[in-house]
């Protein structure tokens, strides 16, 4: 049996308490996320929000999937909304704002989702260093760029990233892992496994 000392309380302290953190920190900041989204989307109409907490936001997630709907299953209502959809990308200064926005969206989700290729990149050759990135655009000959393509890079442990544009022989297929997987192993850097549910970290015994 281990004589107790200071130093050991403490090093035991230490690392339950910080097991703890590994523990609480995503659940605490998925809580909190969760009730900043809903509390910004109810104080759209306060009043509402006072009254019946949660009603703004779940009214506004019901709407928004019926647009969705609407926007797809029904010829007119996916005629107006392209008629809308053109009106903006016209409309000066109005266009700078909306078609970045709906071209970054659609890159996230819908059925025009780009980053659904994942690929390796050769981003140094001596000594060899490949990333993980998603591949954007096949070929970039508009631009007087033969036989190259452009790559998405993610940064880790946070929702931004770059684009480098390379040559095609730079790239590979990967192999093995989903587009999720990809980005969940991009974004974790590194720490998340090859496959969905698994985890290549383990906490120091």
């Amino acid at each position: 049996m281990k004589k107790l000392t200071f130093e050991n309380i403490t090093n035991f302290f230490l690392k339950n308490f910080f097991q703890g953190l590994v523990i609480i920190g995503p659940i605490g900041l998925t809580i909190f996320v969760i009730w900043y989204v809903v509390s910004s989307v109810d104080n759209i109409i306060p009043s509402v929000a006072k009254e019946i907490p949660g009603l703004v936001f779940i009214s506004t997630i019901l709407i928004t999937a019926l647009l969705g709907f609407l926007g797809n299953k029904f010829v007119v209502g996916k005629f107006f909304f392209d008629l809308v959809d053109r009106l903006l990308e016209k409309t000066p200064g109005v266009k700078h704002i909306y078609t970045p926005t709906k071209d970054v969206m659609s890159s996230f989700v819908g059925d025009k989702k780009k980053f659904n290729d994942p690929v390796w990149v050769k981003t140094n050759e001596n000594p060899e260093i490949w990333r993980i990135g998603f591949l954007t655009q096949k070929e970039m000959e508009d631009v007087d760029k033969h036989n190259y393509v452009a790559v998405y890079l993610p940064h880790s442990y946070a929702i931004s990233g770059w684009v480098i544009v390379t040559e095609e022989k730079n790239i590979k297929p990967v192999v093995g892992m989903t587009a999720a997987s990809a980005m969940k192993f991009a974004v974790s850097g590194g720490v998340a496994g090859f496959h969905s549910d698994d985890n290549i970290f383990k906490a120091p015994e």
